[in-house]
């Protein structure tokens, strides 16, 4: 039986393949899932709907559109990973953990410590605070192969 993980969050490093990598080389029945990550594409996706006036409705319109993806694979998976970089402010990431703490979905957080303060609320209800990948995915072979 295969075991559904959504990927959430920072868009602009590696780490999704890292994780992917690693539970592939542990030999972990998972099954990987994220948003879009083409920025450009992520922004456009409502464009088919019309063209708005300004980009408040633009964006307003495309995260509507976004967002049948991510409640949808949020939604099916049994773990969520939420990745918080240190560069940018992943607000989208802070409310895909929000969602899964409403939904009682069991997630993962994963940043550096120097965000540990401003995210003390998101880890407080995360099942695991996580630095590094490798940390992920032993926290994924335990709870798969313990």
């Amino acid at each position: 039986m295969s075991f559904y993980v959504y990927l959430s969050g920072e868009i602009h490093t590696d780490w999704r393949e890292e994780i992917q990598r690693g539970a592939e080389a542990a030999g972990l029945d998972v099954v990987f899932t994220a948003p879009v990550t083409d920025h450009d594409a992520s922004d456009a996706a409502g464009d088919h709907l019309g063209k708005p006036e300004n980009g408040f409705w633009r964006d307003h319109q495309s995260s509507k559109v976004n967002a049948i993806r991510t409640r949808t694979l949020i939604e099916q998976a049994d773990l969520v990973v939420v990745r918080f970089g240190d560069k940018y402010k992943q607000w989208n990431a802070a409310f895909d953990a929000g969602y899964c703490a409403a939904l009682a979905k069991p997630y993962i957080t994963l940043h550096s410590e120097e965000i540990v303060h401003p995210l003390k609320e998101v880890d407080a209800q995360a099942q695991a605070w996580c630095t590094t990948t490798d940390q992920v995915v032993e926290t994924l072979r335990y709870v798969l192969k313990a």
